[in-house]
């Protein structure tokens, strides 16, 4: 099992990228009205929370000089009554705001879902289904924390510095100057700070995403690595992993953790300035309580510093993380309805290639120049060598590709003119995999047709020949199925999974090595029914098992992307060609 996979990191551009941070607030539009009053909220509570300092100078200054008891009370009143409004705002805020932000959460999730269903094959065989995984779940959970309190945050922080600098400079200009003198030296330790972080997070969501593809992988082989026996080898190589991602943490939390004690320092430093120049500097003399309200407005200036600075630092984070989602909603759709197209009305079953050619790279042709007419009900085996194109040619009809060349059409119709969705509808599908989802029996077979009755279930069950052992379990059609079938055997998943298609009851069916792993005693069984149930449909079946297509209207042998040879088995036997060889050297040409 090689590391290569899991050790490779994607490349993404080393900058920091402000068109995601436009992409991001996309999503925020439809919220405006409800961030707006947030804001607001925020607003008025930063406000009345900015009093207090101002407050508690005229209460040293004036009130308790002159001994104003009434004005002392008048203000100690106004201070508590702050704290009520401040904290009511605030709550009102967290509630809104939290809410949004699961809502667009909710609404990005849903994008990446949305866009992974509509992507290629091929893009889930060119990586480890662990790195898509990771960016559903843990990189749009990252997101939560700037969505609900990092934007209003910010633009309340903006507010806050402008007003207190404003509160500032109304009590004493020269103090406000000293105040704002250390501000420079946080901006130019972020500039030098700010790309460090950003290739730092980046380095993190890399060994994040290896660790959590490799982890993926081993859950799904298991059986195989115990097997093997190659718990030690794996446990190593999960080490490593884990080595690697600790490695990349660390650095960037202590880059991150470097704001923090900065601003702190700052502030006391700003604090200890206006003392010293308020007391020694000046020559005017500065009230105890201009001293104060400064001391709780250089405190209150740096804390939403602190804030913006947190909030970059957060963006820095999940700026590596918006990247991975973006790059993945970016992915081209290979293939998707085109402008105007129709519904594939119900359809015959009539079948033509049109000098189709296809490749999945450039350069490197899969199929060419196919040519062929299928009438209704017809019945069609493809054998071939491994790698001949087999595959392609139903994947094509399935439309789960478009040619690069020529025309695949379903009644006369070109498939790229008509919706994706209407072709899969009148199309059944069963492939090599049989996969089953969890839930019973029963909603599995009715996955493909989800307002089928009981008694088609069990029907479509019966002609397959799952009935019996369904049946004999204690729950019957209730019984539960693991994850991806774990607890039936192979044979038994490709004959639910059969079931399933033949439920959905299309014009054309696609076995794709249908009964691949299904004992001949099953697979026996299993062509007394199929017998009955191909009649009237057009059928492919793919198959190495040459017991399982002699029946068919006519065989296409596939050879190097062509249809090399095609005819009933009696006329390619005879021909003595591509098919008779197959046929005489496969050994189960005896059960035939």
């Amino acid at each position: 099992m090689a590391r290569n996979k899991f050790d490779t990191d994607e490349e993404l551009d080393p900058e920091f990228n402000p068109h995601i941070v436009k992409r991001l607030l996309k999503y925020l539009v439809p919220y405006k009205k409800r961030m707006f009053v947030a804001g607001l909220f925020m607003i008025i509570a930063s406000f009345t929370s900015l009093l207090g300092p101002f407050l508690i100078k005229t209460a040293i200054d004036v009130a308790i000089p002159n001994k104003d008891m009434k004005l002392l009370v008048l203000l100690s009143s106004l201070i508590l009554m702050g704290i009520v409004v401040v904290w009511l705002f605030l709550t009102l805020r967290f509630k809104i705001m939290s809410k949004l932000a699961q809502d667009i959460i909710v609404t990005i999730r849903t994008d990446v879902f949305s866009k992974i269903q509509a992507l290629p094959f091929t893009y889930f065989d060119s990586r480890p289904h662990g790195k898509i995984l990771i960016r559903v779940v843990n990189y749009v959970n990252s997101l939560s924390d700037l969505l609900s309190n990092g934007i209003i945050q910010l633009i309340t922080d903006l507010f806050n510095i402008i007003v207190i600098v404003g509160f500032m400079l109304f009590i004493n200009p020269k103090l406000t100057l000293v105040t704002l003198a250390t501000v420079p030296v946080l901006f130019i330790t972020l500039i030098i700070l700010k790309k460090k972080q950003h290739a730092a997070w980046q380095l993190v969501s890399h060994k994040q995403a290896n660790l959590n593809a490799y982890l993926s992988e081993s859950l799904n082989g298991m059986k195989i690595t115990q097997s093997f026996a190659r718990e030690k080898e794996n446990r190593s190589i999960f080490s490593n992993l884990c080595a690697e991602w600790k490695n990349a943490w660390m650095p960037a939390v202590i880059r991150n953790f470097l704001i923090w004690p900065l601003i702190d320092n700052l502030s006391t430093i700003g604090v200890s300035l206006v003392y010293f120049a308020g007391i020694m500097w000046f020559s005017d003399p500065v009230s105890v309580g201009t001293l104060v309200a400064f001391a709780g407005y250089i405190w209150r200036f740096w804390f939403p510093i602190q804030n913006i600075g947190n909030f970059y630092n957060n963006m820095v984070t999940t700026g590596a993380y918006m990247e991975r989602i973006f790059e993945l909603l970016d992915e081209p759709v290979e293939v998707s309805d085109i402008q105007g197209a129709i519904e594939l009305p119900p359809i015959r079953g009539h079948v033509e290639f049109s000098n189709v050619n296809f490749s999945y790279e450039k350069g490197y042709p899969i199929l060419k120049d196919v040519n062929y007419v299928i009438t209704p009900g017809t019945t069609v085996a493809i054998v071939g060598p491994t790698g001949a194109g087999k595959t392609t040619i139903v994947n094509l009809l399935s439309r789960f590709y478009n040619p690069d060349s020529g025309q695949v059409l379903i009644d006369g119709i070109d498939l790229k003119t008509v919706q994706i969705r209407s072709v899969r509808k009148q199309v059944g599908v069963m492939l090599q995999d049989s996969f089953l989802f969890s839930g019973t029996i029963m909603d599995n077979i009715r996955y493909g047709k989800l307002d089928a009755t009981d008694e088609e279930v069990i029907n479509a069950a019966k002609a397959v020949q799952a009935h019996d052992f369904i049946s004999a379990y204690p729950d019957g059609y209730n019984t539960e199925v693991n994850e991806r079938g774990s607890g039936l055997s192979a044979g038994q998943r490709q004959l639910i999974s059969f079931a399933r298609v033949l439920l959905a009851d299309p014009r054309i069916l696609i076995l794709d090595e249908a009964t691949s792993s299904v004992d001949t005693e099953t697979e026996r069984a299993i062509q007394s029914g199929l017998t009955r149930l191909l009649k009237g449909r057009t059928s492919f079946i793919i198959a190495h098992r040459l017991s399982t297509i002699r029946n068919a209207d006519i065989i296409f042998f596939i050879q190097d992307g062509k249809i090399m040879e095609s005819g009933t088995h009696e006329e390619l036997t005879r021909l003595g060609g591509f098919y008779s060889k197959l046929y005489k050297n496969t050994d189960l040409a005896e059960a035939m």
